[in-house]
């Protein structure tokens, strides 16, 4: 190799290393207002690449997943949209702005509401997470105890001995709520027009079917880059993570 192309490689490496410097160095709130930016301009897939960095960086939020909602739909990209507004409720679930949003997609998806929430158990998983209610129900479960304890030297006190009885029933109560929830599976939504059903885990797989863009779907198994899904009509097997994708959680 020559010393011009050795310069010139040279130059290149020196280039990309101060882009990914500059990458490096910029906030997260810079770097979502950049989104924003290529948003207004009409640089979607842009927008969309600078939130993607963002929530692989662990920065994902609520308001970020409702923007790259926003931005997928305006490329006309329905199941990515409705993907970016589920994942938001995964991690608000109380915002009434993201549900009616939701709703809205789903009805111009022509999605049964059955649809959106395939696992009833989902919505108490997502309410446990925000609540922390596993927490919450050790804390009961620890404060029926110490009343427990007071009665024994508390012996002119009559209260006690129901406060322990309440609180070591809703934190029993609150437990197996927990545990129900734990059981719920994760969800996925059909990102992608003409996604297809696969019979195996593998590129050369053998298609069983094609998915309905923007359906929710539960997650049976992950092997790598694919996931072993059902969907509504009950039908079994294996679709890539570009075209089904989880929803982010907390």
């Amino acid at each position: 190799m020559g010393l011009r192309a050795l310069l010139r490689s040279a130059s290149v490496g020196a280039g990309l290393l101060l882009a990914f410097g500059a990458t490096a160095q910029r906030t997260p709130e810079e770097r979502f207002r950049e989104a924003s930016t290529q948003a207004r301009a009409g640089d979607y897939p842009k927008a969309i690449e600078l939130l993607q960095g963002l929530a692989s960086d662990g920065h994902g939020s609520a308001s970020l997943y409702w923007n790259w909602s926003r931005f997928a739909e305006a490329r006309g990209e329905r199941g990515e949209a409705l993907w970016g507004l589920a994942s938001a409720r995964e991690l608000e679930p109380w915002d009434g702005a993201v549900s009616r949003e939701l709703e809205r997609l789903r009805e111009s998806a022509n999605l049964d509401p059955a649809e959106l929430s395939p696992d009833p158990r989902t919505a108490l998983a997502r309410h446990a997470r925000a609540l922390h209610l596993e927490w919450v129900a050790l804390l009961c479960l620890l404060a029926g105890l110490g009343l427990r304890a007071a009665t024994r030297f508390a012996t002119f006190a009559r209260w006690p001995g129901p406060a322990a009885t309440l609180t070591t029933a809703l934190g029993l109560v609150l437990l197996a709520l927990t545990l129900v929830a734990q059981s719920a599976r994760p969800l996925a939504v059909v990102v992608a027009r003409g996604a297809t059903l696969l019979d195996s885990a593998s590129p050369s797989a053998a298609p069983l079917g094609t998915l309905r863009e923007s359906e929710v779907v539960p997650i049976l198994e992950r092997t790598g880059d694919y996931l072993r899904i059902e969907d509504s009509a009950g039908a079994r097997g294996w679709a890539h993570v570009d075209e089904v994708r989880p929803l982010a959680t907390r």
